[in-house]
């Protein structure tokens, strides 16, 4: 990177320190290796945040074939997941909770299809919208606990003994409680939640409402879809495959993440 003036989007010392054993693969001294990981790193971040077409990556970022090969590796070994989960587990232990959530919130972002997706799109009726749909599960932070990808004409109440399954993989079984909106009623969803031990409630808008209302809880996971729309790759779905637009998602929130873990960490370990 000495070489180059950086960009907003690099890894800073402290972040990189933190996740460079989850992607390094490999030995960084391997022979096969010709491009700089932090680099590769930083190049997948500037696509991610600022939604730049693979072959219109800047020049002094590596080849935008060896950043793509090296995104998927990272991709099929769960890098990202790993990073967000082991992230989230700090910033709630510096927040004075437990490492693992007692409660998530639900819900689902439409994406509007592109060429490259397009065969794939479903129609969402509800939001008039042809694309693919985010389910995502977030604790009480609004911290990225599980996610999966369906087309937009999947039912939010069909995948929630799936999201619920994940949420129970990563939180050690320790969810009990999950807060939807009203998409997500019906015996079938509370069913498939607590064939996991989850308890669905579901938060409801008041009958006589006027303008905004700001439901309890369900809020959480409404800033949490704000944060990912920050990175121009998610505005909408530009991948071929809904295993990449899922793990650019957890990409995301790893950056989002990362800039409070300094802090997160000196509390940590003040506690200790």
């Amino acid at each position: 990177m000495a070489d180059r003036n950086p960009y907003p989007t690099d890894v800073c010392d402290e972040e990189w320190a933190f996740v460079a054993p989850y992607l390094i693969l490999f030995p960084l001294d391997s022979g096969q290796r010709r491009h700089d990981l932090r680099e590769v790193f930083n190049a997948l971040r500037y696509v991610v945040r600022t939604g730049c077409p693979w072959r219109m990556l800047p020049n002094d970022l590596p080849p935008w074939s060896r950043v793509h090969q090296q995104m998927q590796r990272w991709f099929k070994a769960g890098c990202f997941e790993a990073i967000v989960h082991d992230l989230r587990m700090l910033l709630r232990l510096a927040d004075g909770r437990t490492p693992h959530p007692s409660a998530a919130i639900l819900d689902s972002r439409t994406l509007q299809s592109t060429p490259t997706s397009g065969a794939r799109a479903g129609y969402d009726g509800a939001k008039r919208k042809k694309g693919s749909k985010v389910h995502l599960a977030v604790d009480t932070l609004g911290n990225l606990l599980a996610l999966h990808v369906t087309p937009a004409n999947k039912q939010d109440r069909d995948q929630v003994g799936q999201l619920a399954e994940a949420i129970q993989e990563v939180s050690n079984q320790e969810v009990t409680l999950a807060y939807v909106d009203q998409g997500y009623t019906g015996q079938n969803p509370a069913n498939a939640a607590l064939e996991n031990g989850i308890t669905l409630e579901v938060v409801k808008l008041p009958e006589a409402k006027r303008g905004f209302v700001l439901l309890p809880r369900r809020w959480v996971v409404e800033r949490s879809f704000g944060w990912a729309a920050r990175f121009r790759r998610l505005a909408r779905d530009y991948e071929r495959l809904p295993e990449t637009l899922a793990g650019l998602h957890y990409l995301a929130f790893a950056c989002l993440m990362l800039p409070h873990l300094t802090d997160a960490m000196n509390i940590v370990q003040n506690m200790l």
